[in-house]
Formats: structure tokens, sequence, C-alpha cells
């Protein structure tokens, strides 16, 4: 299949073939699940560290710990999804990675925004804005169509 990028004649803006497209959602939902098994791995040796910081500081430095999976969750979003792949570990391994309209890159800053959108945005509407993506072009979430951004398969 063709996967070069296919140019709109009258705007010059690339478009998005269905092929892209094709199983995204459920790639979607499995790489979040798959990522959050990896943040919460990562969180256990920082969270050992945090135990022996408290006992030495009297336990001064347990209060880190309302800030330890938010902290590592946004670090890597901002190293994986805002890095060279343009996907974390989880969008890898299910064959998708995130792209922005204006074909240019993500940004560690932006990867970190997408990330703090979608907590926002699904804290106060809880599920509502995922029923988004199945009446929007491209499949795209709504912290997606704030940001322009959309995911497609690689």
């Amino acid at each position: 299949m063709n996967n070069s990028p296919t140019i709109d004649n009258e705007t010059g803006a690339r478009v998005v073939t269905p092929y892209e497209l094709e199983g995204v959602r459920t790639a979607r939902f499995m790489s979040f699940l798959i990522d959050y098994v990896i943040i919460g791995i990562l969180c256990i040796p920082l969270a050992i560290v945090i135990g022996f910081l408290g006992i030495i500081t009297l336990s001064l430095g347990w209060m880190l710990y309302p800030f330890l999976v938010p902290a590592v969750a946004l670090v890597y979003v901002a190293l994986t999804l805002g890095g060279p792949a343009q996907a974390t570990v989880g969008m890898r391994f299910m064959g998708v990675s995130i792209k922005r309209l204006d074909g240019a890159r993500i940004d560690p800053i932006l990867a970190v925004l997408h990330s703090i959108l979608f907590w926002v945005i699904h804290s106060v509407a809880v599920i509502l804005p995922l029923f988004v993506s199945f009446f929007s072009s491209k499949k795209r979430l709504f912290h997606d169509v704030l940001l322009g951004t959309y995911i497609s398969r690689d």
C-alpha cells in the first residue's frame, strides 16, 4: 500500500488516508493500558526512594507521594510521545503514533499538554469526550481536536 502523503490540490494540506486510521481506537485504548502499566512499574523504585527519604526527613519526604504518579507520567510522556518516535512504548507496541495536522513534529511540551488536557477533560466530563471520536473526522478525541493532532497507523 502506498504510504506517501497525499496532498489536497486546493488547500495544499496533507490528507489523511483511511488506511492510517484503521483500528486506531482499539490500538489507542490498548496502548493506554500498556503505558500505564509501565508507569506503575516505573513508580515502584521511586516510591521506595521516597519512603527512605521520608524516614531520613522525619516524614516530610512522604509528602512527595501525591506527586509521584503524575510526575512520572508527565516525564514518561514528554520523553516518549515528544521524542523521536512520536509514540509512547504502548503506542509503538500497537503500531500507532501521534501526528500534527500541519505535519510538524510533536515536541515534549505539546506531548505533556496533550496528556494534561486528556486528564483534565476526562476528569470533568468522564466518558463523554470519548464519544467525540465516533463523530469526528480522523477518529480524534476532544483534546486531539483542540491541539490539532491525531493518532495514525505507522
